[in-house]
């Protein structure tokens, strides 16, 4: 399901997600309306913008914590202009691992990239704007919590997997083989103490711990977030 109050944007959503083989059980145009369609259809993902009707504050994330609260696992990718960390400290801290995307409206240019953050949201993975990952690892760093034993490679290929990248895709980015990408990630679970029988949920583990998000034991220490308006 599709919420947002741009038509011209909403029409192209619509495109994007359709051509990338996925269908669109509803559309909304306001936070209130797509809070209700949300629970009335109860989609596999919900793709929904930040500032929306009626205030055109963060009506559209809380709308989002609100559908969270009653059904924690749904799915959610978000859009916005700007980043902002506490729009991204809001949807992952105190989470159990679950499908969370945060992207710049801009991504949505590269269909192909998109669909796939899309896909990586409904599968229950984390699909972060890079510009996201970026301000909230730097803030993250001053807490630390075992990331300074990774080595450079290694913290960005964990940058890459917050992106909501394949290995496949990694592996591309960085120029290397698979095998490679897979014995960084193995490495990587090794210096966080990321145990195998969190096999399901150990990138995005990884990837929280990497944020400064703390996932199923409760939110990190935070001070308000910092927004970032697009050039």
């Amino acid at each position: 399901m599709i919420v947002e109050d741009e038509t011209l944007l909403l029409q192209g959503l619509v495109a994007v997600v359709q051509g990338g083989g996925m269908t669109v059980v509803a559309t909304a145009t306001d936070a209130v309306t797509g809070e209700a369609a949300v629970r009335s259809h109860r989609p596999d993902l919900l793709l929904t913008d930040i500032r929306l009707p009626p205030g055109r504050g963060t009506d559209g994330l809380d709308a989002v914590l609100r559908l969270r609260r009653d059904r924690p696992a749904l799915p959610v990718m978000v859009l916005s202009q700007y980043v902002t960390r506490g729009y991204a400290h809001d949807l992952l801290a105190g989470r159990a691992p679950a499908g969370t995307g945060y992207q710049l409206k801009q991504r949505v240019g590269d269909p192909a990239t998109f669909v796939t953050a899309l896909r990586t949201v409904a599968a229950g993975g984390i699909a972060l704007d890079p510009e996201v990952v970026q301000l909230m690892a730097e803030r993250a760093r001053a807490g630390d919590d075992g990331l300074h034993r990774l080595t450079p490679r290694q913290r960005e290929v964990l940058a890459l997997l917050a992106t909501g990248r394949s290995n496949s895709g990694i592996a591309q980015r960085l120029g290397v083989g698979e095998r490679a990408v897979v014995a960084h990630t193995s490495r990587i679970y090794d210096e966080l103490g990321i145990a195998a029988d969190d096999a399901d949920h150990r990138r995005v583990l990884a990837v929280l711990r990497y944020l400064g998000e703390t996932g199923a034991d409760g939110p990190a220490h935070d001070s308000p977030g910092r927004t970032s308006p697009l050039s």
